[in-house]
């Protein structure tokens, strides 16, 4: 029977172990409930609605701040909206802009009010736990920083923006394509261009608003880097018909470089070295002293 010492310390680490454990499957059954987005599911956008005389948000009866969905796009019948992991070009033609919205615009060119918006971090959850509050919805801010210029007739607004997205670090027990929104940001590009540019509109009351987004996707909070050099994979690989190509080119130059060092340097001066039955690998020669190892004879004998 081990000493009393020895019996505590092994009870102690029993203790931890059945306490990780515990932890551990407590943090499993909770993340088995918690629902995550899968490649491809869409993920509706909601704004702050804002006084068109103040720019000041809106609440509603519980003196919270009031959330509406983005304006209709034309190109869709919807809201503006994303889809998990999907990098793409996004189009969204506003069809009208009506004088409440070109007052709002202009507290959003001006920054005197933020494009304020958010994403659900999680699709709904389809799960309760037994004795447990329903999960309360979270979400991530996503910010439209909407440049532009004011004339006293009308505006000029940069009608491109770029629209970065994180998700939060892989479990292990979620499959690979799915995953949980950590953070965002938009941003239009080109702001200063807009006299001659090419993503910028010049706008007045009852004119469409022309909209274009370059969505990407990043798999942690973190912009990846590869020694210093920022890799902009987002959430999968890029392959381009140039780095097939590279790739091909490279590939023959080595064999073609292989097979001319072989064939000029090595077999030459293998042959150079010994005779063709000692350089040969079947093994079938003779050599005058019975089974030789090559196809040849050697020049010790001649057997007639």
């Amino acid at each position: 029977m081990p000493p009393p010492i020895e019996r505590l310390a092994l009870s102690v680490v029993a203790f931890l172990w059945l306490f990780q454990s515990a932890l551990a499957k407590s943090s499993s059954l909770e993340e088995g409930v918690l629902p995550s987005y899968h490649y491809g599911a869409p993920i509706a956008v909601e704004c702050m609605n804002r006084s068109i005389e103040t720019g000041e948000h809106i609440q509603d009866s519980k003196d919270e701040i009031q959330w509406i969905p983005f304006p209709i796009c034309n190109e869709t019948g919807k809201p503006l909206e994303f889809h998990y992991g999907i990098e793409t070009e996004l189009n969204c033609t506003i069809p009208v802009i009506d004088d409440p919205f070109f007052h709002l615009l202009e507290f959003y060119v001006h920054s005197d009010a933020p494009l304020a918006c958010r994403l659900p971090s999680r699709p709904p959850a389809h799960v309760e736990l037994i004795g447990e509050k329903p999960l309360e919805p979270e979400f991530i801010p996503l910010v439209f920083a909407l440049a532009g210029t004011l004339q006293r007739s009308h505006m000029h607004i940069s009608t491109h923006l770029n629209v970065l997205l994180h998700s939060t670090p892989k479990h292990h027990i979620h499959p690979h394509d799915s995953g949980v929104l950590d953070s965002g940001a938009a941003y239009s590009t080109s702001p200063l261009s807009h006299m001659a540019g090419s993503h910028t509109r010049r706008l007045i009351i009852g004119d469409p608003l022309p909209l274009s987004f370059s969505v990407r996707w990043f798999p942690t909070p973190a912009l990846p880097k590869t020694e210093g050099k920022v890799e902009w994979q987002g959430m999968g690989g890029h392959i381009y018909a140039s780095t097939v190509f590279y790739a091909i080119v490279s590939f023959i130059a080595g064999v073609l470089g292989s097979g001319a060092y072989f064939f000029g340097v090595i077999l030459p001066k293998r042959l150079r070295g010994r005779g063709l039955g000692g350089a040969t690998p079947l093994g079938y020669g003779l050599n005058g002293k019975g089974v030789g190892n090559g196809w040849g004879y050697s020049n010790s004998k001649r057997i007639d």
